[in-house]
């Protein structure tokens, strides 16, 4: 694959640190447009996303920039053994980069991911929260100063079944006996709503 029009029409510039692979750096700004022509455009096809990393620079050496970086793991079906890696930078100052999660579903689940582990926001994401984590955790774990040793208390679950059982049910599923705790929880609400 030639980069030559990654570069002249989005601005990328091959990221000199990358040994290994294919790796070109975007600003956050072009991010969406690239990655909807590398998808698109019949000479890369970009069809499949196999990753997306976040990076934290704080301890590494002789780093200069922002602190921090998302990587895209791109592959292709239509031209074998075709691969690139996209790089964005991010500042500690503002952490918010564009998602792409329109563009491939499973950037939904991936961008959480980096959401919930580094504190950097997708602008755009359908459902932005938590992944891996629970619901009241604080802080940012792959974060390079993130206490390592420290622990967190979780006192309550994250509620997850009523959510499931809208899903099922726009899905055509009856749901023929609720759980006692979507009961519990849609008396709760209603006695609320009586209570106001």
């Amino acid at each position: 694959m030639d980069f030559k029009e990654l570069m002249e029409k989005f601005g990328g510039k091959l990221d000199a640190q990358a040994k290994w692979d294919d790796c070109v750096v975007v600003s956050r700004e072009y991010l969406h447009n690239v990655v909807a022509f590398l998808k698109d455009d019949p000479s890369c096809k970009m069809d499949m996303l196999v990753d997306i990393a976040g990076v934290d620079y704080l301890t590494y050496p002789n780093h200069e920039g922002p602190r921090f970086a998302i990587s895209y793991a791109f592959k292709s079906l239509k031209h074998p053994g075709l691969r690139l890696r996209l790089k964005v930078l991010v500042s500690e100052s503002d952490l918010k980069v564009p998602t792409i999660s329109d563009l491939y579903a499973n950037a939904n689940w991936y961008e959480r991911e980096v959401f919930d582990q580094f504190g950097i926001v997708f602008t755009g994401h359908p459902d932005l929260r938590r992944l891996l984590n629970h619901v009241e955790f604080v802080g940012h774990p792959l974060r390079k100063d993130y206490p390592a040793q420290k622990r967190q208390w979780l006192s309550t679950n994250d509620y997850l079944l009523p959510e499931l059982e809208k899903r099922l049910e726009a899905l055509g599923y009856w749901i023929v006996k609720r759980s006692k705790e979507v009961e519990t929880k849609d008396n709760e609400f209603l006695e609320g709503s009586v209570k106001e």
